[in-house]
């Protein structure tokens, strides 16, 4: 069984933006999880992970269609940043973006 979440960027009524993580591994048993910030993003993802002795096949992103694209970007980079810390203290690339480069992204 493959381990699927789905991650949704969504913005509250007063405008803050969120992720919704969810667990869609098993459709009739979804879990849900409010993420204000990335680092509880980032907490509560590899809580949720562990369940699965930290194996997570795949993450879908996606947002709602009232979330700014400046939302957007800062998040691409803010996420870009991380992954680059990542790879720097393993050593090693991880699961490859699109044609950016982590690094180079997070750059900008």
């Amino acid at each position: 069984m493959a381990v699927v979440f789905t991650s949704t960027i969504k913005i509250d009524n007063c405008g803050e933006w969120y992720i919704e993580l969810s667990d869609i591994t098993d459709e009739e048993s979804i879990k849900s999880e409010i993420c204000s910030n990335l680092d509880e993003y980032e907490t509560k993802i590899e809580a949720m992970g562990a369940e699965y002795g930290g194996h997570i096949d795949e993450v879908r992103w996606l947002k709602d269609d009232n979330v700014p694209p400046h939302v957007m970007d800062m998040l691409r980079v803010e996420m870009a940043k991380r992954r680059a810390d990542v790879e720097e203290k393993l050593g090693e690339k991880i699961t490859p973006v699109s044609e950016f480069d982590a690094k180079d992204l997070a750059k900008k």
